[in-house]
């Protein structure tokens, strides 16, 4: 699948909140966690919590004069200098640094269409991917499965993550990650957030995690074969394959070592899946569903909490299998998600959907990383 250079994607049942697209979805992988990071950062340098509030409060912003490329090219060189990065290193970045109009065009297009799970999921699991995706799965097994064990999640997901997100290492974009973040905080909406991104990258490279030829990414600056952007790396990439290095680009040890640890990080429960395709009665209560259209992730949550009951309530309401029959009998709770509104399909979620809306806070991505992982294996668990 070839990468897709769109800004944002105005689709029926998504919920955007976006840096960048690749494939066709929008990437939030940006947030990052309070505990220590994977890696550390340079002296000076914002916390990664602190990066965090800045991309959820910040703000669209309004392009201002910024002079030339160049001139605000240099302004950032005298600000890498100052925070103390290397000489060298800075040197080496700012010499490459290329303005690319093609990701302010990127960025400023907005398609608008609509689109339903029955037409997104087809083009986002077929039968390729599917077939990738197992073959892919046996062939990495045994590492997947140690993987899985150290950070408690199920291989078969870091398997559809990993293949949704950059066709299996693939598709990883083919921007300069420095200059695509260096243009973005030039001309794109949000230049706090993207300069912050910035010079996380010069942490990344400093710390000689990658060399600057080979970090390249999509043109808002997502990375590697897990597609992580800079602030993500730095709270959730791991040295799967123990060399010293995390290199989510080369490594396919690291990038499902990253994913994993990402999941993890976020929540996830290896004793349950995402969620379930279900059927309701006629003349059911729709205000039992999450609504559409949250601002952010806090209210969405929110909202989840609102909607949230165990699998017995659901059956008391009416809620079934797809095929008619009565829910599992375990103790879980769910909450009720329709992606395409009354007249789409029915999920119930379990808590492990709501670490996958961390991850993209998207319903047809999280359905399509949900079905894909249940495709691997054939299975499909409560």
């Amino acid at each position: 699948m070839k990468l897709t250079q769109v800004a944002v994607i105005v689709v029926s049942g998504l919920l955007l909140s976006c840096t960048s697209t690749v494939s066709g979805k929008a990437q939030t992988k940006t947030e990052a966690v309070k505990t220590a990071p994977a890696v550390k950062t340079q002296a000076g340098q914002k916390t990664q919590a602190a990066v965090a509030a800045t991309a959820t409060a910040l703000p669209a912003q309004a392009v201002v004069n910024k002079g030339s490329f160049e001139q605000y090219a240099a302004s950032l060189k005298q600000e890498a200098l100052q925070k103390g990065y290397a000489k060298t290193l800075v040197n080496d970045v700012f010499a490459s640094l290329k303005h690319y109009q093609s990701a302010v065009v990127a960025d400023k297009k907005q398609p608008e269409f609509t689109e339903t799970l029955d037409t997104y999921l087809p083009k986002r699991i077929s039968k390729q991917r599917i077939s990738l995706a197992r073959k892919y799965y046996k062939e990495n097994q045994k590492e997947l499965e140690a993987i899985g064990k150290k950070y408690g999640v199920q291989p078969r997901f870091i398997v559809a993550l990993w293949g949704l997100e950059s066709s299996f290492g693939k598709i990883m974009g083919n921007y300069s990650v420095p200059s695509a973040l260096a243009t973005m905080a030039y001309d794109g909406r949000r230049e706090a957030f993207f300069k912050a991104e910035f010079f996380l990258a010069l942490d990344i490279l400093q710390q000689g995690h990658v060399k600057l030829a080979d970090m390249k990414g999509s043109w808002a600056g997502a990375m590697g074969q897990s597609q992580f952007m800079p602030s993500a790396f730095m709270s959730y990439a791991q040295d799967g394959d123990g060399d010293g290095h995390i290199n989510i680009w080369q490594s396919r040890s690291d990038a499902f070592a990253s994913i994993a640890n990402y999941l993890k990080t976020r929540g996830w429960d290896n004793s349950q899946t995402w969620g379930r395709e279900v059927k309701v009665p006629k003349n059911f209560d729709f205000s039992y569903v999450i609504p559409k259209g949250s601002k952010d992730r806090t209210q969405w949550l929110q909202w989840w909490a609102k909607s949230e009951r165990s699998l017995a309530a659901w059956q008391t309401l009416g809620v079934r299998t797809t095929e008619g029959k009565a829910l599992p009998t375990r103790d879980l709770k769910a909450a009720l998600v329709m992606p395409d509104d009354e007249h789409g399909r029915v999920y119930l979620a379990y808590s492990n959907y709501q670490t996958l809306m961390h991850w993209n806070r998207s319903y047809y991505f999280v359905t399509s990383v949900g079905y894909l992982a249940d495709l691997i294996v054939a299975e499909d668990k409560a």
